[in-house]
């Protein structure tokens, strides 16, 4: 379309033709468009839900002996679950950020209840 003499589409010809792997603005939204505010968005939303349970941890939690709290894995869903059914997720995005530790790649319902989860 971007090429046809008879489109009268404005939104096409704004936009730019191709980005490559080097350039900075590959695989991201152009600026100041929707696409890039609900990410924003969704980012901000995602940081709150980690700072909530950074707290419940820290309310549900006891302070072991190098004073760091922990909370088993049990515990915390049983608590967390009620807020949200994420709690998965939510842990696996803290633990990326350095904001909690735990053992394993993924935690399970029933399974994993017994894995200990410090809040770092």
């Amino acid at each position: 379309q971007r090429k046809n003499p008879f489109s009268n589409d404005d939104r096409l010809a704004s936009k730019p033709v191709h980005t490559h792997r080097g350039d900075s603005t590959y695989g991201r939204p152009p600026e100041g468009s929707q696409t890039e505010q609900r990410g924003k968005d969704a980012h901000s939303h995602v940081g709150k839900e980690v700072e909530e349970l950074c707290s419940i941890i820290r309310r549900t939690g006891e302070v072991g002996e190098d004073g760091h709290v922990s909370v088993t894995f049990g515990q915390l869903f049983e608590t967390y679950v009620t807020i949200s059914n994420k709690v998965v997720g939510i842990l696996l995005r803290a633990r990326k950020h350095g904001l909690v530790r735990f053992e394993g790649e993924m935690l399970w319902q029933g399974k994993d209840d017994d894995v200990v989860i410090t809040l770092l």
